[in-house]
Protein backbone atom coordinates (compact mmCIF):
# COMPACT_ATOMS: atom_id res chain seq x y z
CA UNK A 1 0.00 0.00 0.00
CA UNK A 2 1.22 3.39 -0.76
CA UNK A 3 2.09 5.58 2.05
CA UNK A 4 0.04 8.73 1.65
CA UNK A 5 2.43 11.82 2.30
CA UNK A 6 1.46 15.77 2.10
CA UNK A 7 2.43 16.91 -0.82
CA UNK A 8 1.77 20.72 -0.89
CA UNK A 9 1.02 23.20 1.78
CA UNK A 10 -0.69 26.61 0.86
CA UNK A 11 -0.96 30.22 2.60
CA UNK A 12 -3.59 33.06 1.48
CA UNK A 13 -2.58 35.66 3.53
CA UNK A 14 -5.34 37.65 2.45
CA UNK A 15 -8.65 36.12 1.46
CA UNK A 16 -9.50 35.40 -2.28
CA UNK A 17 -5.20 36.78 -3.58
CA UNK A 18 -2.92 34.56 -4.79
CA UNK A 19 -1.98 32.25 -2.66
CA UNK A 20 1.73 31.21 -1.03
CA UNK A 21 3.62 27.15 -2.01
CA UNK A 22 5.39 26.75 1.56
CA UNK A 23 7.61 24.04 2.55
CA UNK A 24 6.55 24.06 5.84
CA UNK A 25 3.60 26.00 7.81
CA UNK A 26 3.05 26.49 11.54
CA UNK A 27 -0.63 25.51 13.00
CA UNK A 28 -2.48 27.22 15.15
CA UNK A 29 -6.39 27.23 16.47
CA UNK A 30 -7.05 29.59 12.98
CA UNK A 31 -5.10 27.63 10.42
CA UNK A 32 -1.83 28.42 9.08
CA UNK A 33 0.06 31.28 11.18
CA UNK A 34 -1.04 34.61 8.78
CA UNK A 35 -3.67 32.19 6.78
CA UNK A 36 -6.51 34.79 5.74
CA UNK A 37 -5.96 37.13 7.84
CA UNK A 38 -6.29 40.36 5.99
CA UNK A 39 -9.59 41.01 3.92
CA UNK A 40 -10.85 43.18 1.46
CA UNK A 41 -14.20 44.88 2.43
CA UNK A 42 -16.62 47.23 0.36
CA UNK A 43 -17.97 50.59 1.55
CA UNK A 44 -20.52 48.19 3.51
CA UNK A 45 -17.83 46.76 5.20
CA UNK A 46 -18.90 43.37 3.43
CA UNK A 47 -16.07 40.86 2.60
CA UNK A 48 -15.02 40.91 -1.48
CA UNK A 49 -13.64 37.78 -3.17
CA UNK A 50 -13.31 36.67 -6.88
CA UNK A 51 -16.90 35.92 -7.14
CA UNK A 52 -17.80 39.34 -7.59
CA UNK A 53 -14.13 40.84 -8.20
CA UNK A 54 -12.19 38.04 -10.31
CA UNK A 55 -9.39 40.54 -10.48
CA UNK A 56 -8.46 40.27 -7.08
CA UNK A 57 -6.82 36.50 -8.48
CA UNK A 58 -4.10 38.70 -9.71
CA UNK A 59 -2.85 40.32 -6.63
CA UNK A 60 0.12 38.24 -5.43
CA UNK A 61 1.61 38.28 -1.78
CA UNK A 62 5.16 37.71 -0.38
CA UNK A 63 5.84 37.54 3.32
CA UNK A 64 8.74 39.66 4.54
CA UNK A 65 9.14 39.27 8.57
CA UNK A 66 5.93 41.19 9.58
CA UNK A 67 4.68 42.62 6.96
CA UNK A 68 3.02 41.47 3.38
CA UNK A 69 4.28 42.95 0.04
CA UNK A 70 1.48 43.06 -2.62
CA UNK A 71 2.01 43.49 -6.39
CA UNK A 72 -0.43 43.76 -9.06
CA UNK A 73 -0.47 44.15 -13.04
CA UNK A 74 0.48 48.23 -13.79
CA UNK A 75 0.99 48.57 -9.80
CA UNK A 76 3.93 49.38 -7.85
CA UNK A 77 5.07 46.80 -5.62
CA UNK A 78 3.70 47.89 -1.90
CA UNK A 79 4.54 47.04 1.82
CA UNK A 80 1.93 46.08 4.45
CA UNK A 81 2.52 46.50 7.60
CA UNK A 82 0.61 44.30 10.29
CA UNK A 83 -1.13 47.00 12.10
CA UNK A 84 -1.07 47.96 16.20
CA UNK A 85 -3.38 46.29 18.20
CA UNK A 86 -4.48 48.97 19.95
CA UNK A 87 -5.27 50.53 16.71
CA UNK A 88 -8.92 51.44 15.90
CA UNK A 89 -11.62 49.06 15.06
CA UNK A 90 -13.86 48.11 12.47
CA UNK A 91 -17.23 45.70 12.32
CA UNK A 92 -16.74 43.36 9.16
CA UNK A 93 -19.20 41.17 7.30
CA UNK A 94 -17.70 37.69 6.52
CA UNK A 95 -21.10 35.74 5.19
CA UNK A 96 -23.11 35.57 8.34
CA UNK A 97 -20.70 36.29 10.77
CA UNK A 98 -20.01 39.94 12.40
CA UNK A 99 -16.51 40.32 13.85
CA UNK A 100 -14.12 43.45 14.57
CA UNK A 101 -11.17 44.17 12.17
CA UNK A 102 -8.34 46.85 12.05
CA UNK A 103 -8.27 49.02 8.80
CA UNK A 104 -5.05 49.62 7.21
CA UNK A 105 -4.10 52.85 6.31
CA UNK A 106 -5.62 55.32 3.63
CA UNK A 107 -2.80 54.91 0.76
CA UNK A 108 -3.07 51.41 1.38
CA UNK A 109 -6.91 50.79 0.75
CA UNK A 110 -5.82 53.49 -2.58
CA UNK A 111 -3.83 51.22 -4.05
CA UNK A 112 -5.97 48.14 -4.01
CA UNK A 113 -9.26 50.28 -5.16
CA UNK A 114 -7.06 51.67 -8.09
CA UNK A 115 -6.25 48.09 -9.40
CA UNK A 116 -9.26 46.50 -8.66
CA UNK A 117 -10.96 49.95 -9.80
CA UNK A 118 -14.49 50.18 -7.12
CA UNK A 119 -14.07 51.63 -2.96
CA UNK A 120 -12.21 48.85 -0.85
CA UNK A 121 -10.60 48.63 2.11
CA UNK A 122 -7.65 46.40 3.74
CA UNK A 123 -8.59 45.09 7.45
CA UNK A 124 -6.23 42.89 9.67
CA UNK A 125 -8.03 40.23 12.06
CA UNK A 126 -6.38 40.88 15.11
CA UNK A 127 -5.80 37.69 17.58
CA UNK A 128 -8.32 39.80 20.55
CA UNK A 129 -11.28 39.11 17.10
CA UNK A 130 -12.94 36.06 17.57
CA UNK A 131 -15.14 34.66 14.66
CA UNK A 132 -15.82 31.06 15.75
CA UNK A 133 -16.65 28.03 13.60
CA UNK A 134 -20.23 27.49 12.67
CA UNK A 135 -21.19 25.13 15.43
CA UNK A 136 -23.13 22.41 13.02
CA UNK A 137 -19.69 21.84 12.49
CA UNK A 138 -16.98 22.43 15.21
CA UNK A 139 -15.91 19.80 17.57
CA UNK A 140 -15.86 22.72 20.35
CA UNK A 141 -18.10 25.62 19.13
CA UNK A 142 -17.31 27.44 22.29
CA UNK A 143 -13.43 27.08 21.04
CA UNK A 144 -13.37 26.23 17.43
CA UNK A 145 -12.51 29.21 15.30
CA UNK A 146 -11.28 30.47 11.95
CA UNK A 147 -9.66 33.53 10.45
CA UNK A 148 -11.25 34.84 7.28
CA UNK A 149 -11.49 31.96 5.52
CA UNK A 150 -15.22 30.89 4.50
CA UNK A 151 -15.86 27.79 6.37
CA UNK A 152 -12.97 26.38 8.22
CA UNK A 153 -8.68 26.64 8.73
CA UNK A 154 -7.92 24.19 6.52
CA UNK A 155 -9.45 22.90 2.87
CA UNK A 156 -7.67 19.67 1.95
CA UNK A 157 -7.70 17.89 -1.55
CA UNK A 158 -6.22 14.93 -2.36
CA UNK A 159 -3.68 14.70 -5.83
CA UNK A 160 -5.67 11.67 -7.08
CA UNK A 161 -9.27 13.34 -6.87
CA UNK A 162 -7.64 16.44 -9.28
CA UNK A 163 -6.72 13.73 -11.72
CA UNK A 164 -9.50 11.79 -11.69
CA UNK A 165 -11.47 15.05 -12.28
CA UNK A 166 -8.67 16.19 -15.23
CA UNK A 167 -9.30 13.00 -17.19
CA UNK A 168 -13.03 14.13 -17.58
CA UNK A 169 -12.14 17.80 -18.91
CA UNK A 170 -11.06 18.77 -22.19
CA UNK A 171 -7.84 20.85 -20.61
CA UNK A 172 -6.28 19.84 -17.33
CA UNK A 173 -6.70 22.01 -14.56
CA UNK A 174 -4.10 23.38 -11.81
CA UNK A 175 -5.05 22.59 -8.05
CA UNK A 176 -4.67 26.43 -7.46
CA UNK A 177 -8.12 26.39 -8.78
CA UNK A 178 -9.23 24.83 -5.72
CA UNK A 179 -7.68 26.75 -3.35
CA UNK A 180 -6.46 24.23 -1.26
CA UNK A 181 -4.41 24.18 2.23
CA UNK A 182 -3.20 20.89 1.88
CA UNK A 183 -2.69 18.37 -0.70
CA UNK A 184 -2.44 14.85 -0.09
CA UNK A 185 -0.83 12.67 -2.37
CA UNK A 186 -1.11 8.34 -2.68
CA UNK A 187 -4.44 7.70 -2.12
CA UNK A 188 -7.58 7.08 -4.49
CA UNK A 189 -9.74 9.63 -6.06
CA UNK A 190 -12.10 10.91 -3.43
CA UNK A 191 -10.89 8.54 -0.24
CA UNK A 192 -10.89 12.00 1.18
CA UNK A 193 -14.56 11.55 1.40
CA UNK A 194 -14.65 9.79 3.68
CA UNK A 195 -12.25 10.23 6.37
CA UNK A 196 -13.00 11.20 9.71
CA UNK A 197 -9.91 12.00 11.80
CA UNK A 198 -6.59 11.84 10.29
CA UNK A 199 -2.70 12.23 11.35
CA UNK A 200 -0.36 14.31 9.08
CA UNK A 201 3.05 14.33 10.66
CA UNK A 202 2.25 14.75 14.65
CA UNK A 203 -0.64 16.75 14.57
CA UNK A 204 -4.35 15.14 14.64
CA UNK A 205 -7.21 17.08 12.05
CA UNK A 206 -10.93 16.49 12.14
CA UNK A 207 -12.49 16.10 8.70
CA UNK A 208 -15.73 18.15 9.84
CA UNK A 209 -17.42 18.55 6.06
CA UNK A 210 -17.35 18.24 2.57
CA UNK A 211 -16.46 21.35 0.78
CA UNK A 212 -19.05 22.90 -1.43
CA UNK A 213 -17.84 24.84 -4.06
CA UNK A 214 -18.50 28.01 -6.04
CA UNK A 215 -17.52 30.20 -9.53
CA UNK A 216 -13.89 30.58 -8.19
CA UNK A 217 -12.90 27.46 -9.35
CA UNK A 218 -14.28 28.77 -12.82
CA UNK A 219 -11.89 31.75 -12.77
CA UNK A 220 -8.24 31.18 -13.88
CA UNK A 221 -5.62 32.52 -11.48
CA UNK A 222 -2.85 33.84 -13.75
CA UNK A 223 -5.14 35.90 -15.85
CA UNK A 224 -8.75 36.26 -13.66
CA UNK A 225 -10.61 35.19 -16.78
CA UNK A 226 -13.84 33.51 -16.38
CA UNK A 227 -14.91 29.97 -17.86
CA UNK A 228 -17.28 26.97 -17.08
CA UNK A 229 -15.13 24.88 -16.10
CA UNK A 230 -14.76 22.56 -13.58
CA UNK A 231 -18.28 23.34 -12.20
CA UNK A 232 -20.10 21.97 -15.39
CA UNK A 233 -18.37 18.45 -15.22
CA UNK A 234 -18.12 18.57 -11.37
CA UNK A 235 -22.02 18.89 -11.20
CA UNK A 236 -22.52 16.04 -13.58
CA UNK A 237 -21.22 13.69 -10.98
CA UNK A 238 -19.69 15.60 -7.62
CA UNK A 239 -23.69 17.19 -6.75
CA UNK A 240 -25.64 16.32 -3.84
CA UNK A 241 -28.55 18.41 -2.92
CA UNK A 242 -28.20 21.20 -5.24
CA UNK A 243 -24.20 21.56 -4.39
CA UNK A 244 -21.00 20.56 -5.85
CA UNK A 245 -18.40 19.79 -3.41
CA UNK A 246 -14.94 18.56 -4.08
CA UNK A 247 -12.24 18.94 -0.67
CA UNK A 248 -12.87 18.28 2.44
CA UNK A 249 -12.98 20.96 5.59
CA UNK A 250 -10.67 20.57 8.60
CA UNK A 251 -9.75 21.75 12.10
CA UNK A 252 -6.69 21.23 13.91
CA UNK A 253 -7.26 19.27 16.81
CA UNK A 254 -3.91 21.09 18.11
CA UNK A 255 -0.91 23.09 17.59
CA UNK A 256 2.80 22.56 15.93
CA UNK A 257 4.30 22.45 12.29
CA UNK A 258 3.41 20.75 9.26
CA UNK A 259 6.61 20.12 6.55
CA UNK A 260 6.24 18.37 3.04
CA UNK A 261 6.35 14.97 2.65
CA UNK A 262 4.93 14.10 6.27
CA UNK A 263 3.10 10.98 6.28
CA UNK A 264 -0.75 11.21 6.44
CA UNK A 265 -2.69 8.46 8.33
CA UNK A 266 -6.33 7.66 8.50
CA UNK A 267 -7.71 7.46 12.34
CA UNK A 268 -11.06 6.93 11.19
Amino acid sequence: MTQMVLSELNLYPIKSAAGISLSSGVVGARGFAGDRRWMLVDQTHTFMTQRRVSQMALITVQLDADRLVVAAPGMEPLAVAVPDASGDRIQVKVWRDICNAIPADESINQWFSQFLKQPCQLVYMPEDSIRLVDPTFAIDPSQDQVGFADASPFLLISEASLQDLNRRLDTPLPMNRFRPNLVVAGCEPYAEDSWRQIRIGSLLFHVVKPCSRCIITTIDQQTAIKGKEPLLTLSRYRMRNGEIFFGQNLLPGGAGTLNLGDPVEVLE
